[in-house]
């Protein structure tokens, strides 16, 4: 029994093995070969856009065409991060909603890379303040409605008045 056992790891840890050797070659292509990132891929008019590439190899320069946004031509430089070429652009105010492809070509190669931009009027990270009451159902201390503000106040101060009016005759020794 522990034969088999040990043979059945040994075969799964051997295939494991063999399988990583052939993934990292096509893993490196893929990566090499890459795309266009593009960071925030959602954008707003007037707001700053960072796309990357590990496309370009070591050097990693590459010229950036934002023009589909109405933004131009931009630089991408190398960087140390995992041998990328880094660049940044800004979003015209005057950009229309809409998808827009944003291009790089690679300086040593002239390989070609794409990434999507969304262009949005308002974002979905703005702050949102809170407002109004927590509605728990058990009701808040001033509601909206003035009305029922009153009544509570009204039923609160007839209670006290009663509770009072108790206390004092008991004390007075009058009964109850």
């Amino acid at each position: 029994m522990r034969r088999t056992a040990a043979r059945l790891l040994t075969g799964t840890a051997l295939a494991v093995v063999t399988a990583a050797g052939f993934a990292a070659p096509v893993q490196a292509a893929v990566a090499r070969s890459g795309s266009l990132d593009v960071y925030p891929s959602t954008a707003v008019p007037g707001g700053q856009v960072t796309v990357n590439t590990a496309a370009c190899g070591d050097p990693g320069a590459a010229a950036g065409d934002a023009s589909a946004v109405g933004a131009g031509p931009f630089t991408l430089a190398p960087s140390s991060h995992d041998g990328k070429a880094i660049g940044q652009f800004r979003v015209p105010p005057s950009a229309q909603p809409g998808t827009y492809e944003i291009v790089a070509q690679c300086a040593a190669d002239g390989r070609r890379v794409a990434g999507d931009l969304v262009v949005v009027l308002t974002s979905s990270r703005e702050q949102v303040y809170p407002r109004g009451s927590v509605k728990t159902g058990v009701g808040g201390a001033l509601g909206p409605d003035p009305v029922q503000t009153a009544a509570g106040v009204t039923a609160l101060a007839v209670a006290a008045a009663g509770g009072t009016w108790l206390l004092h005759r008991r004390a007075r020794g009058d009964g109850i």
